[in-house]
């Protein structure tokens, strides 16, 4: 093999990282605060595998695109899927382990995902997540839970200027109904005002005929609402109960986070779609300064269980690390973490007793590196 190969094997492929030494610590620092959050609210830690098969991804599911994904076969050619997110994953253990379970279920998580995306678009192709998922439990409260947790979850991190977003799926559905649209235009319209284009939607909308009482209740999805007041606007001007219903629900959310202290770090915006179709009803996304993607992204799934054979409300959260700490450095906030290991030196005629030392001093807790005076070269 020649230098100029070896050089290059140097090199990780397009769209992963290395990290260590402080970089890696400073990871680990923030995943331990985010997860100490989730413990204090009863959430357990559960461990799924990497790879998973094909159907727990499906496009049935509305999980990640199929194109989104790495696949590969094993030795039976069953096609097998490296995990694009956590939830399909901890749904299906929970419905095999907990088939005949109706108390509610706590989990959280931390682990790699990957997404097999074409050119990234700014997202990296192995990600660090950390998230939490509460089934068997469809309340608003939970829902209220989860969104506080979340934002408790932001601060142990450090960040104190942050925005949780949120929606609820079931409006726009409501809506879609109220005014007739089939499936596909319906797939398509979401598309447009997910991905906030206004225009596309009004010409879509056009285009299908929709009558212009009900163009308006979809464009004016796109007025972003502060607190639970101007909710009651919109719940006035609903077109119909299944819409009404999803207003209700955020009020009942709004006034539980109010009671936690969090209404502060909420707003409520009604085109907030996510792109996981197995989404049912609250929606919400994280959003701070100095990065132009998503600190975090959760919501209600009360259907994913029934794929795997368990009929149960669910909902969760996920922060992408990755991204929290690009904004954390963004906005120089300081992640204090452990000091670095002393160095202690030995020579020849001490290593024994200096040995002894450091060893007594390790058994106490403390960080030591044992090195030969004048090398570097640990022991």
């Amino acid at each position: 093999m020649s230098s100029h190969r070896k050089s290059d094997l140097l090199h990780t492929p397009e769209g992963v990282w290395d990290h260590y030494g402080k970089d890696y610590q400073e990871y680990l620092t923030t995943q331990n605060r985010i997860l100490e959050q989730m413990h204090r609210f009863g959430y357990e830690d559960i461990k799924t595998p990497t790879f998973e098969f094909f159907d727990v991804f499906s496009r049935e599911i509305g999980s990640t695109p199929d194109q989104e994904l790495y696949k590969f076969f094993d030795k039976e050619n069953n096609t097998l899927v490296l995990r694009p997110d956590f939830t399909p994953g901890v749904a299906r253990c929970v419905a095999k382990y907990y088939a005949d379970e109706t108390a509610p279920i706590r989990f959280c998580y931390e682990g790699s995902a990957f997404a097999n995306t074409k050119g990234l678009q700014g997202r990296l192709h192995e990600s660090t997540q950390t998230g939490a998922e509460c089934m068997n439990c469809d309340c608003a409260k939970v829902d209220a839970e989860m969104i506080a947790l979340l934002v408790l979850c932001l601060q142990a991190a450090g960040l104190s200027d942050f925005q949780v977003t949120v929606g609820n799926v079931e409006y726009f559905r409501g809506i879609c109904d109220a005014a007739g649209i089939d499936g596909e235009t319906e797939e398509e319209l979401r598309d447009y005002i997910s991905g906030k284009n206004f225009f596309a939607a009004e010409d879509l909308l056009k285009g299908r005929n929709v009558p212009e009482e009900y163009r308006q209740h979809f464009l004016g999805i796109n007025d972003f609402l502060k607190n639970g007041q101007e909710l009651e606007k919109v719940l006035s001007a609903a077109p119909n109960e299944r819409s009404r219903g999803a207003i209700l629900r955020l009020q009942e959310v709004y006034k539980v986070l109010e009671m936690y202290g969090a209404e502060r770090y909420v707003s409520f915006d009604l085109s907030l779609l996510s792109r996981y179709h197995y989404y049912t009803g609250i929606v919400f996304k994280g959003y701070t300064v100095g990065v132009g993607d998503v600190i975090a992204t959760g919501g209600r799934y009360d259907r994913l269980l029934e794929y795997f054979g368990k009929r149960a409300a669910a909902v969760g959260f996920m922060i992408p690390v990755d991204t929290l700490m690009e904004a954390l450095r963004a906005q120089k906030i300081r992640i204090d973490t452990p000091a670095a290991p002393e160095t202690v030196y030995y020579t020849e005629e001490n290593f024994q007793s200096v040995l002894s030392d450091v060893q007594k001093r390790r058994a106490a807790g403390e960080r030591i590196r044992l090195v030969k005076a004048g090398h570097d070269k640990e022991a």
